[in-house]
């Protein structure tokens, strides 16, 4: 997969609709996520008269935290972002050092994030069986993440059947495990699923979380999550569909920093002693001791012998080796034994 971080894991601040339509919020909204250290700060790019009907319901989650009075096109389309609107935003990331990115909807929004020079294409779970949109994303020779809520695994085959025929090598394919309940409870989280796609598809995967908290992506990158995924608002207070099932600022920024003191602490793999503890050794392990006077030509005996801190004298695990043996000098009690 040819998305480049600064780092093991790519962590993703999905700003998704959480400007609310407003440019001004939507530019704080790259601030704080190049502020919280995230690698890639990603939209939504769509037109509501392409996405929904005018008679297409809301989530549930939408009708909690959204006018009851509008309908699912109307509450989307105060949530479209204008040509010039992404413009702006792609400048504004420009300013702060971060990436810009965004998930295009539909195939007219996936052509103008190419124009606006994507570096990749993130297929949303919705359109996870929309056919034409798959081959259409998939001809642009661009890397793909898709995200997989609500599919089954004979959906993302399917799927990564189509990316693959219409122009995508897997190679180039990130696979997010997703559950699209804002916010996910933690019983449906099923993270071992990511571990499941990895293995049948031989794919790089990753997760795109909408549980409240942190901890489940620290875990989904501990179980080799390539890519994180998490929505991020200012104020979870804020109305919109998605602030209330979102970190704020603070706590996105921890999210990062703890992600990274993840991906060290994974290592190599190697087992062996670590450079901050080998100063331990001679401290924290023993070695044999006389436990009683011995005098010179003595032999050595379970009975005068010890096992004791420090570690600088002769491993215990020579112990065998030293039972019956001659005492080549004179030893007091607690002195190492040497040979």
């Amino acid at each position: 997969m040819i998305l480049e971080s600064p780092s093991k894991t790519l962590i993703i601040a999905e700003a998704g609709v959480n400007h609310n339509g407003s440019i001004e919020l939507a530019k704080s909204l790259i601030q704080q996520s190049a502020k919280a250290g995230a690698d890639i700060v990603k939209f939504q790019t769509f037109t509501a008269k392409s996405l929904v009907t005018q008679s297409a319901s809301k989530a549930a989650y939408q009708l909690n935290t959204t006018s009851s009075d509008e309908s699912q096109a109307e509450m989307i389309g105060k949530l479209e972002l204008s040509v010039e609107m992404h413009l702006e935003l792609i400048q504004e990331c420009e300013k702060y050092d971060i990436r810009f990115a965004s998930t295009g909807f539909d195939e007219a929004s996936v052509d103008l994030l190419i124009e606006l020079g994507a570096e990749f294409l993130k297929i949303p779970s919705g359109e996870i069986t929309n056919l034409p949109y798959l081959r259409h994303t998939s001809s642009k020779g661009l890397p793909l993440i898709i995200s997989t809520g609500m599919a089954s695994l004979q959906e993302v085959a399917d799927a990564l059947l189509v990316l693959e025929s219409s122009g995508t090598p897997r190679n180039q394919i990130t696979v997010l495990h997703c559950n699209t309940e804002y916010p996910t409870p933690m019983e449906d989280v099923n993270l071992n699923a990511m571990l499941a796609m990895k293995a049948e598809f031989e794919v790089n995967v990753g997760y795109s979380d909408h549980t409240l908290g942190i901890e489940v992506p620290i875990a989904a990158v501990a179980m080799g999550a390539t890519v994180i995924e998490k929505h991020f608002t200012l104020d979870r207070a804020m109305p919109g569909p998605d602030h209330a099932a979102s970190l704020e600022p603070d706590e996105l920024k921890q999210m990062v920093k703890s992600i990274r003191n993840i991906e060290k602490a994974m290592g190599d793999g190697v087992k062996k002693p670590s450079k901050s503890e080998k100063k331990n050794i001679e401290i924290a392990r023993k070695s044999i001791v006389a436990s009683q006077e011995i005098k010179k030509g003595d032999f050595f005996t379970k009975d005068n012998l010890a096992v004791k801190r420090p570690g600088s004298g002769i491993s215990p695990m020579e112990w065998d080796n030293m039972i019956g043996q001659k005492a080549s000098k004179d030893f007091a009690p607690d002195d190492l034994i040497v040979l």
